[in-house]
């Protein structure tokens, strides 16, 4: 059976894994029908680094995900994130005719003021999100479509990227067959998922512990205060393993997801964990606590640079939520805690708590947010008029064209 307007697909390329999720749209929601997950190995830091690899690792998830579902897979919906990605603060305002409603034009043209900002030549605005709108000295506007006033501004948060990783992640889909619906950053996916409306009205900070990268975005009320995405990942942590206990980093990484704990607490006295040796050498015995002391200094390095982003944005004072931790790395056991010593606030495990039927055990772990979250996004968009599908032609062009309509349709 051929794709159609009832099935959405969603494409999660990660450094860790490539995830493709089948969702049917029914009277009651998304229904999921279909799952294929394989490693990747085509990234590095959340970047496309051999094509050829991405390309077959696409392959491979989507033709499980179309065996389970029995539907012909020709277009996806797909995040992106990376070590490219930055963002910045900007404001904007524009004067409205007395006596005159403010339209949709009128929030247009703030936005346009508000993303007129410097930057570096090397890189493109390919996301604005507005967080709050002001009219005359009204604050804290969501939406000011039909009021009256005589000066609107906005603050927006202010995406940029590399384009090229854009358009070598867009290449890498095509390649492999499939059209892109649309992109969608990573962050803004998994908080889909995983927040809550309580959470985002009193201000969180969700950190996504990813394989290669960890997110960081910052939402209060409507809107996105702030965004970050740190080149450190889950793959750090399996590499110093693999270093410090002298074993294959394949190896490694089942030592972590068997044994590893970011707190002394979790430990088990007196365990101890057989570790394969390099090149076929008998296996060694060591304690538990040994994979502990190793993986501890990593995940106290990565929520240190949490935290001084948090201190030097300033936003570590509306984060009334606390802290909300998803991706494969907060299945670490303990590292809630660790997050809510570090951070000094309340921390959780965010697991995707979306409305999606279906007998797939898999829609409760973290490691899944990003996917899931694709595939509300792609349950919005159904809603709206239809676009054109980012394939072939100036790449360059309908990429920038699709990610700058994005204009907060999240948050």
């Amino acid at each position: 059976m051929r794709q159609d307007k009832s099935v959405i697909v969603a494409l999660d390329i990660g450094t860790t894994k490539v995830c493709a999720i089948v969702a049917r749209i029914g009277d009651d929601g998304p229904e999921i029908c279909g799952l294929g997950t394989v490693p990747s190995e085509g990234l590095r830091k959340g970047m496309v680094v051999n094509m050829e690899v991405t390309v077959g690792s696409i392959r491979s998830a989507v033709a499980l995900a179309e065996e389970e579902s029995g539907v012909e897979i020709e277009s996806v919906f797909a995040g992106i994130a990376g070590g490219h990605i930055r963002s910045a603060a900007g404001r904007g305002k524009i004067a409205i005719a007395r006596g005159k409603e403010i339209t949709s034009s009128d929030v247009r043209r703030v936005i346009d003021a508000a993303k007129a900002v410097s930057i570096p030549l090397d890189r493109e605005v390919i996301h604005v999100l507005p967080a709050a709108f002001t009219v005359d000295e009204q604050r804290g506007i969501s939406n000011p479509v039909g009021m009256k006033g005589q000066l609107l501004e906005v603050e927006v948060h202010i995406v940029t990227g590399a384009v090229a990783a854009a358009q070598n992640l867009i290449k890498c889909i095509n390649d492999a067959g499939f059209e892109v619906e649309d992109i969608v950053l990573q962050p803004l996916a998994s908080a889909e998922a995983v927040l809550n409306p309580e959470e985002r009205s009193l201000g969180v900070v969700l950190v996504d512990l990813g394989g290669g990268t960890t997110d960081l975005l910052v939402c209060r009320g409507d809107g996105v205060k702030h965004s970050r995405v740190f080149a450190i990942g889950g793959d750090h942590v399996t590499t110093d393993l693999a270093i410090g206990l002298h074993t294959p980093v394949r190896e490694a990484e089942e030592l972590k997801k068997a044994y590893g704990v970011a707190t002394e607490r979790r430990l088990r006295k007196g365990r101890m964990v057989d570790v394969p040796s390099v090149a076929g050498a008998q296996p060694r015995s060591v304690p538990q606590d040994l994979l502990y002391q190793i993986i501890r200094p990593r995940i106290e390095e990565t929520l240190a640079l949490v935290v001084h982003e948090l201190d030097e944005t300033g936003v570590s004072d509306i984060l009334g939520a606390g802290v909300v931790l998803t991706g494969g790395g907060s299945l670490l056991p303990g590292i809630d805690d660790v997050a809510a010593e570090a951070l000094g606030m309340p921390a959780r495990i965010g697991r995707p708590h979306c409305p999606v039927a279906g007998e797939a055990g898999f829609l409760d772990d973290p490691a899944f947010a990003t996917a899931v979250g694709l595939v509300l996004y792609g349950l919005r968009q159904r809603g709206r008029d239809a676009v054109d599908r980012i394939s072939g032609g100036n790449v360059f062009k309908k990429v920038m064209s699709r990610m700058k309509s994005w204009l907060g349709e999240f948050l």
